[in-house]
């Protein structure tokens, strides 16, 4: 008979739209997390009979790990455990071995934080459309032991397999030689970035190596500008080609330029973009709305077909087993990849990079200049309580306008008769809206930030 255990939690709060995330503790611990895992077993049982698990550096991650993988085999399916690893190395582990997969993370969020990425076999995503909503509703109501017998638990390294993959997929044998400093910021890349460039021609100088999840140098989410300070320091001290900074569980990678300058996302896409042109001539790329005006056009010119979407992994993912898409970028330094099972994989993109630098004499400053056209607010968010109320003075102040167009693919894009456009588009967890902003001129984009955010904010 199917075991069935009671369960009066509201989840709400820790399953987000594409991974579940909460304090250790209080809103996560290791008697929930077995139940997610039995929940999970569950989803996925039919297309496999094991499940891949891995956990990044934090105090809590190998017992949550652990937790789940008890969850998993009390459902009657097997746990391969990986132990340490990235977000992107567990979604290789996925795609390598055909299965689905959980990774214990809660990237670059504060230390008392935990949570879990789930994909299927494949490494395709698990959002709240594709399986997540029905792990929440199960554990809920109280799980279901299918009374399949235990599964068991066995270990694999598979962090020579990662690199060697990645390294297959872009030639570094013939650059320059380059120094290179890595900010890991005491995250994951700590552990793979020396495995990832043993023996290339790349010297690296490491910042910040040590697993740490407490994080005591500083927050690991180079999104925030204050964040990569000390590595565009070091670039400039040491007079070094490049400086690249990865988020806690490292599947984001930020690029600094030989000036210590960060280089946009968007230019990296771009550059990426044309690299994989250049092997799959007239492939789709994908780009979300809030990329730069520059990389749909720079596709276009290399022969490409852009392919606009919403921001998220899962909507990208989605899109890109839509179009078979070779490339997908993201403003927020997500990059993914047909060749590693449309899985987003910071750690590929660096290499990519490095590749275009060392593959000619100029600096990366010059390089990457030729995939930055526009002027840019970069994101710029604020708390507001009726976000609706918000958007719906957007849309009528800027819709009342000569030459101007809105969409609502995701919250609104307005554009400009002179080239100029904006997003703004509600956070899907806090009272927050995010505001994306670019134009021909630096002047023009203030103009028109300030213009957004008067209404906004006021």
């Amino acid at each position: 008979m199917p075991q069935q255990e009671a369960s009066s939690r509201d989840l709400s709060g820790i399953v987000k739209a594409y991974d579940i995330r909460g304090v250790v503790g209080t809103e996560l611990d290791a008697e929930l997390v077995a139940e997610f895992g039995t929940a999970f077993a569950n989803l996925v049982r039919r297309e496999s009979a094991s499940v891949v698990v891995g956990h990044d550096m934090r105090e809590s991650s190998p017992g949550l790990a652990e937790a789940f993988a008890r969850g998993v085999t009390e459902a009657g399916l097997d746990v391969v455990s990986i132990g340490l690893c990235s977000t992107d190395m567990l979604y290789f582990g996925s795609g390598y071995l055909n299965m689905p997969g959980a990774m214990f993370t809660a990237s670059h969020n504060p230390a008392e934080y935990n949570g879990i990425k789930l994909c299927r076999a494949g490494a395709a995503p698990v959002g709240q459309e594709s399986g997540l909503a029905e792990i929440r509703a199960e554990v809920e109501r109280g799980v279901t032991r299918e009374g399949a017998g235990r599964g068991t638990v066995s270990e694999r390294d598979l962090l020579g397999a990662y690199a060697d993959y990645l390294r297959n997929l872009v030639d570094l044998s013939g650059v320059r030689p380059m120094k290179v400093v890595v900010d890991a910021g005491n995250g994951m890349a700590g552990h793979t970035v020396p495995r990832v460039f043993d023996g290339l021609p790349v010297e690296v100088v490491p910042m910040y190596f040590e697993l740490d999840g407490s994080f005591p140098n500083h927050e690991a989410n180079p999104l925030d500008p204050a964040n990569i300070v000390d590595l565009q320091v070091k670039v400039r001290e040491l007079g070094a080609d490049a400086g690249l900074a990865f988020d806690g569980d490292a599947d984001r990678c930020f690029v600094v330029d030989e000036r210590g300058e960060p280089v946009a996302p968007s230019a990296v896409t771009a550059l990426v973009a044309v690299r994989e042109l250049g092997k799959a001539p007239g492939s789709t790329i994908i780009h979300n709305l809030i990329t730069s005006k520059a990389v749909p056009e720079i596709v276009t010119e290399h022969g490409g077909k852009p392919v606009r979407t919403r921001v998220g992994h899962s909507f990208i993912k989605a899109e890109m087993a839509r179009t078979n898409a070779i490339f997908g970028g993201e403003h927020s330094a997500h990059y993914y990849f047909r060749d590693f099972w449309r899985a987003d994989t910071g750690m590929l993109a660096a290499l990519h990079v490095l590749a275009a630098l060392g593959g000619q004499q100029g600096p990366l400053s010059e390089l990457t200049s030729e995939y930055v056209r526009y002027a840019a607010s970069g994101e710029i968010n604020s708390t507001v309580v009726d976000q609706d109320a918000k958007l719906a003075a957007i849309k009528e102040s800027f819709g009342a306008r000569e030459g101007v167009r809105i969409d609502e693919m995701d919250g609104l894009t307005v554009s400009l008769s002179d080239g100029s456009w904006f997003n703004l588009r509600a956070s899907n967890t806090e009272p927050l809206l995010r505001c994306n902003v670019e134009a021909p001129t630096t002047e023009a984009m203030e103009i028109l930030r300030d213009d957004v955010l008067a209404i906004v904010r006021g």
